[in-house]
């Protein structure tokens, strides 16, 4: 799957999020069970919590607003202090290109259940950029390279890590 089928999923997730929020009669979900969330049942187990990296809950806490035909996010201090510094982030890997090495790839909160579903929206994902390539791996994996908080992305994004590299 290519960057661009990905941007396309997620616009398509953030415009089904605008409208549960907007829209009359939708359902507001409590806190802690919407996308990028760790579902009980998931079979995989949730990322263990580390004081070393940055937390999905501070990355996932994002607001959005709808201009023109767009939805771009709203970040907070907490999302803003991080851009443009060398940050630690830990999550599940989803490729963008078959193969065992990857140096272009998405991380998320939650694992990958289904080859042709997101995780969550944007809000639950970093594009990483490597300076090697990592393995490939059903593992969480950590990942710290210069974090960057995306206004408006063309692809949808909301963060991006660049020159990263794997770390324990």
């Amino acid at each position: 799957m290519n960057i661009k089928r990905i941007a396309l999923l997620l616009a398509a997730v953030a415009v089904v999020a605008q409208a549960q929020t907007t829209l009359p009669g939708s359902i507001d979900l409590p806190g802690g069970s919407g996308p990028g969330v760790h579902s009980p049942n998931s079979p995989f187990a949730p990322l263990p919590e580390r004081k070393d990296v940055v937390a999905w809950s501070v990355l996932t806490d994002v607001k959005t607003k709808a201009l023109k035909n767009r939805i771009l996010p709203q970040f907070n201090a907490s999302q803003l202090a991080l851009n443009e510094k060398p940050q630690r982030v830990q999550g599940f890997m989803m490729p963008l290109e078959p193969g065992e090495k990857q140096k272009h790839f998405l991380l998320t909160s939650v694992p990958l259940t289904c080859s042709f579903c997101t995780p969550g929206g944007p809000e639950s994902m970093v594009e990483v950029k490597t300076k090697t390539p990592v393995k490939y791996t059903l593992e969480p994996v950590t990942v710290e390279g210069r974090f960057l908080v995306l206004n408006d992305d063309s692809f949808g994004l909301y963060y991006r890590m660049t020159d990263a590299v794997s770390v324990k």
